[in-house]
């Protein structure tokens, strides 16, 4: 065997080779079921608690309006993740001691030049598999409306400020959290109890279904999917991050930057 088809094997099939740990059959489906279950359940808790204690601060006289609507929504955001991975990875540790390894995170080590390798091809792959998921769902699911604008928080926004804090959450922090909750915690979790295509298709399942949208679920459905194979190619949750910034940082440019250089340039 070639030295190129033996580098094969070891970085894209061997991973996929792993089998979950043994537990009985029990065990497994109802840790498969339950553990997507709390993940969502943690992160729509997170949620409800922000707007719950936003609600109750206006009820109490405090004037959130004087506070910049984007710098809010950035506060807000960053504390709905913390919470999120607060409760998930904290509650089942304070209740059962179950403890979250570095190794289920994916953030054992540090970033890597294979990492980086990985992004390019991993992005191609993303724009082949979400054109097909996308054609497919336009055949057959022709209920949904595929022209509903995603709703990132972020609207009437007029200085540089705003962009700013617009591009902090989008690209930086819900990349960064969401793969921690979801291709770390989550799908760290589900390899233990299920088939690796198992573990990746429930993860990804999940993720479309927390933003709420038919047309986005299914984007980011096909991205999860993708995402989950480069944290299993590569061992480790950073090119699933690096990938998930491109990805958003591509959706900041059309959503934000190219209307503003149209309407500079008259176009």
């Amino acid at each position: 065997m070639s030295s190129s088809s033996s580098r094969f094997q070891e970085w894209f099939v061997r991973p996929f080779q792993a089998k979950p740990e043994p537990n009985s059959l029990k065990k497994r489906i109802l840790l498969s079921i339950g553990i997507p279950v709390w993940v969502f359940l943690g992160f729509m808790l997170a949620q409800a608690i922000v707007i719950v204690s936003i609600e109750l601060l206006q009820n109490a006289g405090v004037s959130l309006s004087e506070i910049n609507a984007s710098l809010l929504q950035v506060i807000a955001g960053g504390v709905v993740y913390a919470l999120s991975l607060l409760v998930v990875i904290g509650v089942p540790w304070l209740v059962k001691k179950s403890r979250t390894t570095k190794e289920e995170l994916g953030t054992q080590r540090l970033p890597s030049w294979k990492d980086i390798a990985l992004v390019p091809p991993a992005a191609i792959t993303y724009l082949v598999l979400t054109v097909a998921v996308t054609t497919f769902a336009m055949t057959f699911l022709t209920f949904i409306n595929y022209d509903q604008a995603q709703d990132t928080g972020f609207s009437n926004m007029s200085n540089q400020f705003e962009y700013i804090m617009a591009f902090i959450m989008l690209v930086i922090i819900a990349p960064v959290a969401e793969e921690l909750l979801f291709r770390g915690y989550l799908f760290g979790k589900l390899r233990k109890y299920t088939p690796i295509w198992g573990a990746m298709l429930i993860t990804s399942i999940v993720f479309g279904i927390v933003h709420l949208a038919w047309n986005v679920g299914l984007d980011v459905f096909a991205l999860s999917l993708v995402l989950c194979a480069v944290r299993v190619i590569s061992g480790s949750i950073w090119p699933s991050m690096m990938l998930h910034m491109l990805k958003n940082s591509i959706a900041y440019f059309f959503l934000f930057v190219y209307p503003v250089l149209q309407s500079t340039i008259g176009g």
